[in-house]
């Protein structure tokens, strides 16, 4: 399998995200760790215990950023202070890349601070893939979008989730955080084949990939990051990774944080998974979940 030719970092490996119960544990044990993923907005601030701790990560870790705010679906334009608090943080952690979410959650200025879905319609591609650009090109350094998991429907869309998501990095000509665990959690929630998705997205385009758990309830599915990832997850990892090759894997964990050897005992799976993938399984049928 060739490696990803839009993200050329595929010697990533696996990371964990790095969170606050954890800390401790990293700074005086120093475990053996492929690289962390940082929350950017818990780090967009002139001083304190988050740089102090940060700093101490970067001296001997590699760290991605991963964003929660800005929000390319909203009708808002991009905040530049934002933006400008977001590229000091990029030239501080020298991250390879960057991701967000494509999804709305601000009007007028007020953040909901949720990750809310869009309708799929080209004017709404046309739109997020402009600030996309706007974003990447002020902030200099490739960006990664992630499909979100979703709970509503819009009876405006006019395209299945898997063709907005080409349309708009196509359009944006920028990387996809693929979050297996989200295209599982909105087939269920929305009844679609979660392996459609898969073989229907530029595969050359996926940088990153995050896996997680959820949770289950009686009519709809949450993805709430805290439980290990579970089979029909790891299933929809495999057949993504025989599509991309070796591609950067991020465990989420954000709730009900368990320690940190049980953290990265369960992102470290991934690692037998993605060589079933990349050795053989690319001409397999797989069964749905």
């Amino acid at each position: 399998m060739p490696a990803n030719s839009f993200n050329g970092f595929t010697d990533y490996g696996v990371g964990i995200g790095l969170r606050v119960p954890h800390y401790r544990h990293i700074l005086t044990r120093k475990p053996v760790v492929d690289w962390f993923e940082i929350i950017s907005e818990n780090f967009m601030v002139d001083g304190g215990r988050p740089l102090e701790v940060l700093d101490q990560i970067l001296e001997q870790y590699r760290v991605v950023q991963h964003g929660v705010s800005l929000y390319f679906g909203s009708a808002d334009e991009l905040n530049r202070e934002q933006l400008k608090k977001l590229k000091r943080l990029v030239r501080r952690t020298k991250t390879p890349w960057l991701s967000d979410h494509l999804c709305w959650g601000s009007v007028d200025g007020r953040y909901t601070h949720d990750l809310l879905p869009v309708p799929y319609t080209l004017a709404a591609a046309k739109h997020a893939a402009r600030k996309i650009r706007e974003a990447r090109d002020f902030l200099e350094v490739p960006l990664a979008i992630e499909n979100i998991s979703s709970y509503a429907e819009f009876r405006a869309s006019t395209m299945t989730e898997w063709e907005f998501l080409t349309e708009v990095v196509e359009r944006a000509d920028c990387g996809i955080l693929l979050d297996v665990n989200n295209i599982y959690v909105s087939s269920q929630n929305h009844s679609f084949d979660p392996f459609t998705y898969l073989d229907r997205i530029p595969a050359h385009r996926v940088a990153q990939i995050h896996i997680a758990g959820h949770t289950r309830y009686d009519r709809y599915i949450l993805d709430t990051h805290d439980h290990p990832v579970i089979p029909p997850v790891w299933r929809l990892y495999t057949h993504a990774t025989s599509r991309t090759g070796r591609t950067a894997t991020l465990l989420e964990w954000d709730a009900n944080i368990p320690s940190f050897e049980e953290v990265h005992r369960e992102a470290l799976k991934a690692r037998q998974f993605m060589g079933e993938l990349v050795e053989g399984a690319a001409g397999s049928n797989p069964s749905s979940c």
